[in-house]
């Protein structure tokens, strides 16, 4: 090898041989790199153990000041084992909440259901039957996080407004309880989970009912709430393409 006044080494390579097979003194050129680059990258090579020692320390002291980290609880710790996710669809009258243990790429439903509330209820009464709802859930399930439907464009206000407050009650009950809450949208969720994101409801209800292995499709709102905790165990357990919105 020698270096041909331009930083670039030139190697000469006996015995190669071609692409018809036969053996010859052809010359091939090897791509070198000059003094100050091999020191550079030696150096980076010499600070990456030191940072990564630095990380685990650090994520050791967050764990002894009672933060997350091997707690078991929230996505971060579901990453090492499995994690109980609350999904939720708010509707002010029927509500859908799903809880699903993922862990190692599988998942399995904890439980699930519709709280419904009569058209003949006023705004008010709906509000505290799905507060109390969804924490008789937290209580009976105890999910670690919480995976709610985005909002989409509504082009009804009086909906949007009924939309809200529903959203408003669910945020409320899941915060309440210490969840961290993710927000994600409904074509995302769709196509996370049956591929398409103009998926119906029926198609939906019964990819859920496949992929955790029922015996027979949730009812509607319960299968989505069941779809929003699926697709967030999905991208929690890689790097989602696109980022989450935690609320």
């Amino acid at each position: 090898m020698w270096d041909d006044g331009r930083g670039v080494g030139v190697a000469q390579c006996r015995g190669w041989r071609g692409s018809t097979g036969e053996a010859g003194a052809g010359e091939g050129l090897g791509v070198g790199i000059t003094p100050q680059e091999f020191e550079r990258m030696s150096m980076r090579l010499r600070k990456a153990p030191r940072r990564a020692a630095e990380a685990v320390a650090g994520s050791e002291a967050s764990a002894g000041a009672g933060g997350t980290v091997g707690s078991g609880v929230g996505v971060e710790a579901g990453r090492g084992g499995a994690q109980v996710i609350l999904g939720i669809d708010p509707s002010l009258r029927g509500t859908g909440w799903g809880v699903v243990r993922w862990g190692g790429g599988r998942a399995e439903m904890v439980g699930c259901g519709t709280l419904h509330c009569p058209s003949g209820w006023s705004r008010s009464r709906c509000l505290v039957r799905i507060a109390e709802g969804l924490r008789e859930a937290i209580r009976a399930h105890g999910p670690g996080v919480c995976a709610i439907e985005g909002l989409f464009f509504a082009q009804n206000l009086q909906t949007a407004l009924l939309m809200g407050e529903a959203r408003g009650v669910c945020l409320l009950a899941a915060a309440e309880a210490g969840m961290e809450v993710f927000e994600i949208a409904p074509r995302r969720v769709k196509l996370a989970v049956v591929g398409f994101g103009g998926a119906g409801k029926d198609a939906v209800a019964r990819m859920v009912q496949r992929r955790l292995g029922l015996a027979e499709p949730p009812a509607p709102d319960a299968a989505d709430a069941l779809a929003l905790a699926l697709a967030h165990g999905q991208d929690s357990g890689r790097y989602a393409l696109v980022p989450r919105r935690k609320l």
